[in-house]
């Protein structure tokens, strides 16, 4: 008898059939004596859409809403079903007793594989590997400690509960206001409080005002000090700050307190996806997106990083044993002679690094046993990899040792303040100086080294510096990462297709490695629910969902509820009223319905305008170009003007041209 071995993509399909000894190829499985390894093309099974409840939902109309079925039906996607077909064959062949779940370890993955069971009708036994790492060895170990399935039953519940809920809201809500206005517009349970982020940091921009102040510098023998008063460094009045300066000039000065102390600055935590995000986004530009797809790659293809999806920055204690062989993988590269040293430190990181209590279904993004061969990298791929290497072996190493030194100064019953650093020992600094956990706080500069409390000095003179408050910075996506985890919106999977989801939405745009709120994204937020706005709600689910995940939350409780708030969601936009006038994206009427249409990109990247009145739909299609150059009408524009002519016509026998029939019909109309 045979083990089927189902993995999420073709390429860790082919990889675990190769440690499996499987040898025979087709276009839909690798077959050996003991085991099958299929994979399922990323996702075979999603929820339905509503006309598979109800074919009077195909049509949206407020009417029908809120759309919550019974209960959910699932559909085999189109495009990949020949794989799902062959899934279902194999998990019923008379030589197949048992099923290897190997899709990605964690929430999406293992509702990937139990939809394709449930489809599929199997019943049968199966089983979990669980691994966060593509190496042979990994693969070896995980098949040699394979996890009972039914383990996961509570994750493939969160996820279910997951993907219903996005269906109920984001669903129910997109097309209740779409109708409600007669515009396309799209709202969702995670990217509308996301876009209200934006909105409001764009809103504190706007409305901020400049404040002058004033900032005071003494010049001493040799060094400055800040001026510092109860309320800190900066003046609020030009007068009192130049009267300051009179009153301190050529004054005689006292340092009153010197204080010396050695302080270390321990090394930053390891990288989860998040935080790698918003560091690849500070440091080498990249899009949250980007960084994923470039770390997946890393992690399937060249194996040299573990699994990227985590939300983890520490390790469970038993990688400790391991550190030595990554260590030494790193023999080909620019990090040799750093790993050699490491590894004849021994190093002792503790907790902060290896903590098995902080660690959810997969520990902290670090590099795999793999031997590196960096010429096989893209530049992409090596920069992040560097990045992440280089935060490994800083996590490794020892603390950042300096000495402080710091003097406050009494000169006419004012004081000011210098400190001086002096580094010990560089530490993790020398490897990884970049890391946003560490910041300066020097406020002053020059050799404070000889002087002593109750040296005398003389202030030769005294600076003023004139400046203004700022505004706080538009979000980069370094910064709305950031923002989206402290909120729990979405999850480190999921939060840079929600980005990239509002920016092919047009409701926000990048401006010079800045994120900001487009009029589209106004529009969506002025008709949304102010529930939906909140990021306290979304939180609140993501709280339910871990719960469901670890068993301390039923699964049907909290859908019960998700369809009760689907409910008032929607009662609320339909009672919205609010007074609407469709933003205008571009200066072309629709030929249907003289509305102005919004420029899109369609399937092959190419910009094409479309009507946002969901009544008209009219779409052009560039590629569909007659003889003459004038667009033949899509499928779509055909089937509109098809209903125009029917809802215009008076059943005459003569000739008219459809702007004849519409002029009649309002003429009646008068």
């Amino acid at each position: 008898m045979k083990t089927l071995v189902l993995a999420e993509k073709p390429s860790v399909g082919r990889e675990i059939a190769r440690v499996l000894g499987c040898r025979k190829q087709t276009k839909s499985f690798i077959e050996g004596d003991k085991y099958i390894v299929s994979w399922a093309m990323g996702h075979l099974v999603e929820l339905a859409d509503p006309g598979a409840h109800d074919s009077k939902y195909k049509a949206w109309n407020a009417e029908d809403l809120p759309i919550i079925p019974d209960r959910m039906k699932h559909k085999v996607i189109g495009r990949t079903s020949h794989q799902f077909n062959t899934i279902k064959k194999m998990l019923h062949r008379n030589d197949v007793n048992n099923l290897i779940i190997a899709t990605d370890a964690g929430r999406e993955g293992e509702l990937v594989a139990r939809w394709i069971m449930r489809l599929a009708g199997y019943k049968g036994p199966f089983q979990r590997l669980w691994i966060s790492s593509q190496t042979d060895k990994a693969i070896k170990e995980g098949f040699a400690n394979l996890k009972p399935g039914k383990n996961y039953d509570n994750l493939m519940r969160a996820a279910e509960c997951r993907a219903e809920a996005d269906w109920l809201v984001g669903l129910n809500v997109t097309r209740a206001l779409s109708c409600t206005y007669d515009t396309k517009l799209s709202s969702g349970r995670v990217q509308t409080p996301t876009l209200a982020m934006i909105a409001e940091r764009s809103e504190q921009i706007k409305n901020f005002k400049p404040k002058p102040f004033w900032t005071l510098e003494a010049d001493f023998d040799g060094f400055s000090a800040s001026w510092q008063g109860k309320n800190g460094k900066r003046i609020f009045s030009e007068e009192a700050a130049k009267s300051l300066q009179s009153k301190l000039k050529e004054s005689e000065a006292e340092v009153v307190k010197l204080d010396e102390k050695k302080q270390t600055v321990p090394p930053p935590l390891a990288f989860d996806l998040t935080a790698l995000q918003q560091e690849a986004n500070r440091v080498l530009g990249y899009s949250a997106k980007q960084t994923l797809k470039i770390l997946q790659g890393l992690y399937e293809r060249h194996k040299i990083v573990t699994y990227p999806r985590t939300d983890s920055r520490h390790l469970p204690e038993d990688v400790e044993a391991t550190i030595p062989d990554r260590l030494k993988a790193l023999k080909n590269t620019d990090w040799k002679n750093r790993a050699e040293s490491i590894i004849a430190s021994k190093p002792k990181p503790g907790k902060r690094l290896f903590d098995g209590s902080k660690v959810s279904d997969h520990h902290a993004i670090i590099p795999t046993e793999e031997v590196v061969n960096t010429s096989r990298l893209s530049e992409e791929e090596k920069a992040l990899w560097n990045m992440i290497v280089k935060r490994f072996l800083a996590v490794l190493s020892p603390k950042h040792q300096f000495m402080k030194r710091s003097a406050e100064i009494k000169a006419a019953g004012e004081s000011f303040f210098i400190t001086s650093t002096k580094t010990i020992d560089e530490g993790w600094r020398a490897i990884d100086f970049q890391a946003i956990e560490t910041k300066d706080d020097d406020n002053g500069f020059g050799n404070i080294d000889k002087l002593e409390q109750g040296t005398k000095l003389q202030i030769k003179s005294v600076k003023i510096q004139q400046s203004q408050t700022s505004p706080p910075p538009l979000h980069s996506e370094g910064s709305l990462l950031s923002s989206m985890e402290k909120h729990n919106l979405g999850t480190p999977a999921t939060r840079a297709d929600i980005i990239e989801k509002l920016i092919s939405n047009r409701y926000m745009q990048r401006q010079n490695g800045k994120l900001c709120i487009t009029p589209a994204g106004e529009e969506v937020l002025l008709l949304a629910p102010q529930q939906l706005k909140s990021p306290e709600l979304t939180s609140q689910w993501e709280k339910r969902l871990k719960a469901i995940e670890e068993g301390n939350e039923k699964a049907g409780k909290f859908i019960n509820d998700i369809r009760a708030n689907t409910r008032e969601l929607v009662d609320s936009v339909k009672s919205g009223g609010k007074n609407y006038k469709p933003v205008e994206f571009s200066k072309k009427p629709c030929p249907l319905c003289g509305r102005m249409m919004m420029p899109v990109r369609d399937k092959k990247g190419r910009e094409i305008h479309v009507c946002r009145s969901l009544s008209c739909g009219y779409e052009e299609e560039p590629e569909n170009t007659g003889a003459y150059g004038y667009n033949k009408p899509s499928k779509r524009e055909k089937a509109v003007t098809r209903k125009l002519i029917k809802q215009y016509s008076d059943n005459s026998s003569d000739t008219f041209t459809l702007a004849d029939m519409i002029k009649i019909k309002n003429d009646k109309k008068k």
